[in-house]
């Protein structure tokens, strides 16, 4: 009984924290120096509207962002030069800084958006990051850009940005 008790106050407590998350990462932990599939999960439209565009901003560090097509959706990336030089497999000075997808998500539906990346020594185990996200609506957008500032808690947010937490990463090659 009480594995029960603790089990279910901590689904509970999950899902609680959950339910003010719109957007959202599947897995929000990932290694340092290696790569990451991101599963962008997009929990409802926008007061009753169907979501047209999901915009998601790919944070400096992160490199080689390659989104997965969407059957159904049109897909585009934005591509910029980086502030610094990155190696992996060769020098990496430039590359896609924003990934859009166009399409439609009626409010009662959920759907992922999924991309992989690279994450780069550029961060240390600890270093939480920030994938900003914008959901374009018929009527309006949900963004969910807020980075929390030194001290404060996401909760405190109106649209916190989506995050991941870094941990001890993998070897430099792939």
């Amino acid at each position: 009984m009480k594995f029960f008790k603790s089990t279910a106050a901590a689904v509970l407590s999950f899902v609680a924290s959950q339910a003010g998350a719109h957007a959202s990462l599947e897995v929000q932990e990932a290694q340092i120096n290696a790569n990451y599939k991101a599963v962008m999960r997009i929990s409802h439209g926008c007061d009753g509207d169907a979501t047209l565009k999901v915009r998601i901003t790919i944070p400096e560090g992160v490199i080689n962002a390659k989104p997965m097509p969407k059957s159904g959706w049109d897909l585009e990336t934005v591509e910029g030069p980086y502030a610094k030089t990155y190696e992996y497999h060769g020098p990496h000075s430039e590359g896609v800084q924003e990934i859009i997808w166009t399409g439609e998500l009626l409010d009662k539906h959920f759907d992922e958006f999924i991309f992989r990346a690279r994450i780069t020594d550029a961060f240390a185990p600890g270093d939480v990051i920030y994938f900003p996200t914008v959901q374009e609506c018929a009527a309006g957008t949900h963004e969910w850009v807020e980075i929390p500032a030194e001290g404060q808690s996401r909760g405190d947010l109106d649209g916190p940005a989506p995050q991941l937490q870094l941990i001890e990463g993998g070897h430099a090659h792939h």
